[in-house]
């Protein structure tokens, strides 16, 4: 069979992690461990900016351990090393290092200082770049080692070793008018000082893209997946903020209309700037969850005061006016029109055995690039088939590549970055078969996604408090999933936002304009994998005054040939039967008849 894909322009399929490479990068480290008089030498996987994506040239913790997943963080001894990572990736990050070197070992059951505490003698002094950990990480590691090891900042030793390390990017930077963000950057710029001047701050210190992308309504390319322009900045509690960035992302044009409002500087004098607001006695505020340690460190000793608390334009930034929410749902339209075209492709030529997860992860790119106002997709798309959908975060490569088999699930997870909105969605597909099991567990994993869906609930409710009626049909036969239920997503901006989630430890109180995932799962190790993700947005309740509810952005059919019938309630059937009509009447208009078909089978009444 002649699929005639073409190659992918956003998502790479190469195994770029190589574990033969870890034993002489671990060597030279030790090296510089030794030169420096360091017993240890600490890897997060962030950067300065703390973001969830990073350009290649800050990618240290791939580079020196192989390890590619989104979270985990390294230490490394002059004789022991260890990778700490998540639940997520205890499959993954195995295979992508020398294990004879580096201990895999999960976060959730053993810290990074019990450790060092387990490996390191007493009195040991363990190095780290005060750019890549926060002030926040540096107060628990110094009070969980008080008395048996001590912490010294550095400079990054695995610069030092990484002698062809990527050019920083320096992509040029878009400014959004405000029919596309609703709200002027004078208006974000003046709500925000009014914050300060509560908190008694004479300055913000912000170093997250996308805080600082959302406040001044710029975007850029910067980083995979996340359509942000690297930077930093200040925000004084009167007169003018500065944008710490490589000017040459900007056009002269660009420049005099950013300096209406806004000054711009280059962005290696942006440390220089909170040293002078530090000496000149300044009540400076910064979020120690997100501030790198520098900031401690350049300000103490000085009469400045230091206001830690989180960053405020997180909660602004979660919260969409009628501007961003018009540009998610045009996304999600554009987006449904993508999935229904791939759906009704995947269908075709799932049965003939002949399908790759490269295949299908390359047919729904190509199915998106259709559509000109595709800038990025919003992260790799997950193409598990069979047993690899069992793993959460799954990545395709070549090597871990395998054939679709017909009667297997197959779970695919994506998302795409439109100019009006970013999209994720995950479904769970039918490949000709499913076992009574397969449909019993993706029926109690579609109840709950429901149960979210249809929640009405008060102003102050959290995440942790509806979190379970997610997980409560499969908790009925003593199963679960471990990871959250739903996170945040951004306009036009990373795909994973806070500060709120679906989480059983989220504590951030549910608001109106908040858009949030929706994507409870099961997973049977070494099977299959099972998960449904609609992205919600909260509205008001149509039911009761003063009380919230979900309303569903996504558009895109759930496979009822998954579903065992017997298991639903009426209620949970008129709900998959609206939704379906709704799918139809939305988006089956901008369907030629072939689609359309498909769509109209795919959306029957149950």
């Amino acid at each position: 069979m002649n699929l005639k894909l073409e190659p992918t322009k956003f998502q790479s399929f190469e195994d770029i992690s190589n574990p033969s490479n870890v034993a002489p990068r671990i060597a030279a480290l030790r090296e510089q461990l030794a030169d420096c008089n360091l017993d240890a030498f600490i890897i997060p996987l962030s950067d300065v900016h703390r973001g969830e994506s990073l350009p290649d040239s800050e990618q240290r913790l791939a580079y020196l351990t192989g390890f590619t997943g989104s979270a985990g963080i390294a230490i490394v001894g002059l004789n022991k090393a260890a990778l700490l990572v998540d639940g997520r990736y205890t499959l993954q990050a195995p295979k992508q290092t020398d294990q004879n070197l580096i201990d895999v070992l999960q976060i959730t059951e053993i810290k990074l200082t019990d450790w060092i505490k387990e490996n390191l003698q007493k009195g040991a002094i363990v190095g780290f770049d005060p750019q890549t950990s926060t002030v926040s990480e540096l107060k628990t590691w110094t009070k969980e080692l008080s008395g048996y090891a001590r912490f010294s900042h550095n400079r990054n030793l695995v610069n030092a070793i990484w002698t062809d390390r990527p050019a920083s990017p320096k992509n040029s930077v878009e400014i959004l008018g405000t029919n596309r963000v609703g709200i002027s950057r004078e208006r974000k710029i003046a709500n925000l000082q009014k914050s300060l001047h509560e908190e008694h701050a004479n300055a913000l210190i912000l170093n997250v893209p996308e805080s600082i992308n959302w406040l001044f309504n710029i975007r850029g390319r910067d980083v995979p997946n996340t359509p942000v322009a690297l930077c930093f900045a200040i925000v004084p509690d009167n007169g003018i903020p500065t944008l710490y960035i490589d000017e040459n992302k900007l056009t002269s044009a660009q420049h005099e209309q950013l300096n209406q409002t806004i000054k711009t500087l280059p962005e290696n004098t942006f440390f220089e700037q909170i040293r002078e607001l530090a000496e000149a006695g300044k009540s400076i505020w910064f979020d120690p969850l997100s501030a790198p340690f520098e900031v401690a460190r350049i300000t103490k000793n000085t009469s400045a005061k230091l206001i830690e608390k989180p960053d405020p334009v997180l909660l602004a930034k979660a919260i969409k006016n009628d501007a961003e929410l018009a540009g998610m749902r045009e996304a999600h339209k554009l987006d449904a029109i993508a999935m229904i075209k791939f759906l009704h492709w995947f269908d075709q030529h799932a049965p003939t055995g002949m399908l790759s997860e490269i295949d299908i992860a390359t047919a729904l790119e190509s199915f998106r690039r259709e559509e000109k106002t595709l800038v990025d997709i919003s992260f790799d798309t997950i193409s598990g088939s069979g047993p690899n959908g069992a793993i959460v975060h799954y990545r395709v490569t070549q090597s871990s590549n395998r054939k679709l088999v017909p009667g297997e699930l197959m779970l695919v997870d994506s998302g795409g970055q439109y100019l009006s909105g970013t999209t994720d969605i995950t479904r769970t597909m039918f490949t000709g078969s499913a076992t009574k099991q397969q449909k019993d567990r993706n029926t109690r994993v579609l109840k709950g996604m429901i149960a979210i869906s249809t929640l009405q609930f008060l102003p102050k409710t959290t995440g942790a408090h509806i979190d379970i009626l997610a997980r409560q049909f499969l908790w009925q036969v003593a199963l679960n999933y471990t990871h959250g239920t739903g996170h945040g997503v951004g306009a036009f901006l990373s795909v994973h936002e806070g500060p709120a989630s679906i989480s059983p430890i989220n504590n951030i109180p549910l608001q109106k304009g908040m858009i949030l995932s929706n994507e409870p799962g099961y997973y049977l190790e070494g099977e299959y994998g099972i998960r449904i993700e609609n992205l919600i947005h909260i509205v008001d309740s149509k039911i009761s005054d003063g009380w919230l509810a979900f309303e569903t952005l996504t558009l895109v059919p759930i496979d009822t040939r998954l579903i065992d019938t017997s298991l639903l309630t009426i209620q949970e059937t008129n709900w998959i039967n609206e939704y379906h009509d709704r799918v139809l009447r939305e988006v089956g208009q901008h369907l030629n008849a072939e689609h359309l078909d498909w769509l109209t089978q795919a959306t029957a009444a149950i």
